[in-house]
């Protein structure tokens, strides 16, 4: 044992600056953005005012004789449209989720309350029965707080994320006039906004929370810390209803709008006629950057608190050693120094000038940020950790150096990058596995299917690999407080993959106001290009988020182990393994729920859609407007109502199990559940990004395979189109989700485990 190089101070000092510098970086990158002037007011004033030229000037080159004017007012009334329904789909959304959380705060409250049977007296503390700690009543107050805090921050989190990305769509398709260049740094620029303000929102509001925590609990470390907890819980309860109704939401206007359409009616995707268009807009918003925001700072939250939960009982928290206490906030400090000079790399060190170089500019942004990160792992290593401490592993203090420790960041950090390569591999159509699935739409819908599936399995290789090194080599190291750093490490440059991630939604926003506006077919053009590579880093995040879910849910269940005195988990007892098969089943149950959520609400949306058609004269001529309210309101009706019960199965079945059959059956659903979700949700993840940049591909026909498949309306292009229409729920709305069943499930658990430990297994004791 030993101090470390940096004093307490400097680590209260050091956390809460970085976070701050975080924030202001995300503010810069906003200010730079709104230069890009989108606004009717300004426009119709000064056409009034004869001072048309200056205005201009500062706006757009005129093109192809499209006048400024009505471009820029066209642009601006599809940007209101989309965050207005946005914004009323997430108020409607908040309103409740805010009812359920106050209803699960009060169970929280009573359940741990009612552990010592609402006693104020001090207890012996569990892992050291000669000490005394706060009473149970004070975990069950504290954890109700911090679970409150960690829903509003994710709440806050995606609403934020939801309102830059509608602000920014506009101003993408306006700079796409000007060149793709400029498209692709507004657009990234815009995601960075996302990336830095969750990044450093979350670290801040957690150190905050600890701090407070302490002035009651003082040198009961174990408790504060197990309080703590209820901020990942709050966080991925919140993510579960965002990327639920988001998905349910988007993917049933995108699956409405593309079968009627592009297929039966042959117009290109987002012309204006169509009715569920808005809709289909709103939903990028709503499920892949609100939801998808929520999702990674439940990842965030939870890998944070698993880590401080095991580091709590070790000789960091015994010893009262703050500075290494807080390894893991300092090394999510330092991550946010690393993705802004990385960031740097795509905005003002190299300029994006061609199509050709946009995914490549977002790949480096993955690797430079992974390098960097390294260095910046080693440093926070060596001055923040003792040169030898040891860490709590069932039962037992194992003894580790901090070396050690930075190999168990460093290894969950190149397994993000290797998952992040492997998806980009499996899901881009620079590729000829997705050149594959494309070929193979010439012989039909079928055979498109197929190939699409089993890219999907195939895909779930490398990852799982990637994963099970991680787990072996962190798990060697350090034990469970390992993985939770490796989870950590896979986390540390959230904030670049967040704004690699929101840059698609954007890009693909701006796509449909370039179509919705009469824009030129040669903006439309630039815009799918940001579109594709957008497509394929949106599958990386989702890569990122699901493999960090793996180590998250995993080290989570360690804790949870620990903390219900369950000294081993012995898969052939029958209370184990009957949990196991359960929960193995779970990911297809979820799944099913929310697939047939998008079917059904897609099926509403494809007669709306078609009755419009049939009923409204003029609409296919374009003489008449199409009825976009009603495709918002199906949308936004159904998705509300289709997210409870996937919503429910997930939070009601750790409580369900562990009250009526006990502790020992919960660590086999747990288990159960984080092997086969995290299989089901790469796979349908892969296939889905695979088949929509499928029909990308020959959309775009950029090579001389693609054009004999094209051009739009083609046969071949009639079958892309349903692949990508049933690769939609897999996507963007199972796939993402089931991440945060894995993670949620074992985070409740570990929350309710003394409750569990103390009454559960009712059903058992009974008979």
């Amino acid at each position: 044992m030993g101090a470390t190089i940096l004093p307490d101070l400097g680590t209260e000092i050091l956390i809460p600056v970085c976070a701050l510098i975080g924030i202001g970086f995300a503010l810069v990158q906003w200010v730079i953005v709104s230069k890009v002037t989108v606004s009717t007011d300004k426009l119709s004033s000064a056409s009034g005012d004869g001072k048309h030229g200056s205005y201009a000037e500062a706006l757009i080159e005129e093109e192809e004789g499209i006048s400024d004017h009505s471009v820029v007012n066209k642009c601006a009334e599809i940007q209101n449209a989309i965050s207005e329904g946005a914004t009323s789909f997430l108020f409607t959304e908040y309103q409740y989720v805010g009812v359920f959380m106050v209803a699960f705060a009060i169970l929280i409250f009573l359940f741990l309350g009612s552990v010592e049977g609402f006693s104020t007296k001090s207890q012996a503390c569990t892992y050291d029965s000669s000490k005394m700690c706060k009473p149970a009543l004070a975990t069950a107050v504290f954890s109700t707080i911090s679970f409150l805090l960690g829903g509003v921050t994710s709440v806050v989190s995606g609403f934020l994320g939801m309102k830059i990305a509608t602000y920014a769509n506009a101003r993408t398709t306006l700079e796409a006039r000007k060149g793709v260049g400029k498209a692709f740094i507004v657009a990234f620029r815009s995601g960075a906004v996302m990336g830095f303000l969750l990044a450093a929102n979350g670290l801040l509001v957690l150190f905050i929370a600890i701090n407070l925590f302490k002035l009651y609990y003082g040198d009961d470390w174990e408790g504060l810390f197990e309080a703590i907890t209820g901020y990942g819980l709050g966080g991925s309860s919140m993510a579960l209803f965002g990327r639920v109704g988001g998905g349910i939401y988007t993917k049933a206007a995108d699956v409405g709008a593309d079968l009627v359409g592009k297929v039966e009616r042959n117009i290109p995707e987002d012309d204006p006629r169509n009715p569920a268009v808005i809709a289909d807009n709103v939903g990028d918003n709503v499920g892949d950057i609100a939801g998808m925001g929520s999702d990674l700072f439940g990842s965030y939250a939870e890998s944070s608190c698993a880590a401080l939960v095991v580091a709590s009982i070790s000789s960091f928290g015994v010893n009262h050693e703050l500075t290494a206490m807080l390894y893991p906030l300092l090394v999510s400090s330092v991550g946010i120094l690393v993705c802004l000079l990385t960031t740097l790399f795509a905005t003002d060190f190299f300029e994006v000038k061609a199509v050709k170089e946009i995914e490549p500019a977002l790949k480096k942004q993955l690797v430079i940020s992974t390098v960097l990160m390294t260095f910046g792992i080693a440093l926070v290593s060596w001055i923040a950790l003792p040169s030898t401490f040891t860490i709590f592993n069932f039962g037992i203090q194992k003894e580790v150096q901090s070396w050690q420790l930075f190999l168990c960041v460093g290894v969950g950090l190149w397994a993000g990058l290797i998952i992040g390569f492997v998806t980009e591999y499996y899901t881009s159509n620079a590729y000829s596995p997705v050149q594959d699935v494309a070929d193979s739409c010439r012989t039909g819908a079928a055979t498109n299917v197929i190939f699409g599936l089993a890219l999907g399995y195939k895909s779930v290789i490398i990852p799982i690999f990637a994963i099970a090194v991680s787990i072996f080599v962190s798990f060697s190291f350090a034990a469970m407080y390992g993985i939770a750093v490796a989870a950590l490490g896979m986390l540390s440059t959230i904030a670049t993959g967040l704004a690699i991630d929101a840059y698609g939604p954007i890009s693909d926003n701006a796509g449909g106001i370039a179509e919705m506006a009469g824009m030129s077919h040669r903006i439309r053009e630039r815009t799918d290009a940001l579109d594709a590579a957008g497509n394929t880093t949106a599958a990386i995040g989702k890569g990122f988020a699901i493999g960090s879910a793996a180590l998250v849910s995993l080290a989570l269940f360690g804790a949870f182990v620990s903390r219900a005195g369950i000294s081993t988990v012995d898969v052939l007892t029958p209370k184990v393994f009957i949990g196991l098969l359960v929960g193995a089943m779970l990911p297809y149950w979820f799944s099913a729920m929310t697939m047939k959520s998008v079917g059904s609400a897609a099926l509403k949306m494809v007669e709306e859609v078609r009755r419009q058609f049939n009923t409204i004269p003029g609409l296919m001529e374009g003489t008449a407007k199409p009825d976009y309210a009603t495709c918002v309101k199906i949308s936004t009706d159904a998705s509300i109502k289709e997210m409870i019960p996937p919503g429910a199965l997930v939070m009601l079945t750790p409580l369900i199990v562990g009250i009526l059959f006990g502790v020992e059956t919960l660590s086999g659903v747990l288990a159960g559940s984080l092997v086969s979700g995290v299989q089901i949700a790469i796979s349908a993840s892969n296939t889905g990004g695979a088949w929509d940049n499928a029909k990308k591909y020959i959309e775009a026909g950029a090579s001389e395979h693609a054009r004999t498949l094209g051009p739009k309306g083609s046969d071949p292009h009639k079958a892309a189109v349903i692949g990508d229409t049933v690769g939609d729920p897999l996507k963007d709305t199972s796939g993402p989700s089931l991440n945060i069943l894995i993670k949620l499930m074992a985070v409740e658990s570990l929350v309710f485990a003394p409750f569990f430990a103390t009454h559960g297994g009712l059903l058992f004791k009974i008979f």
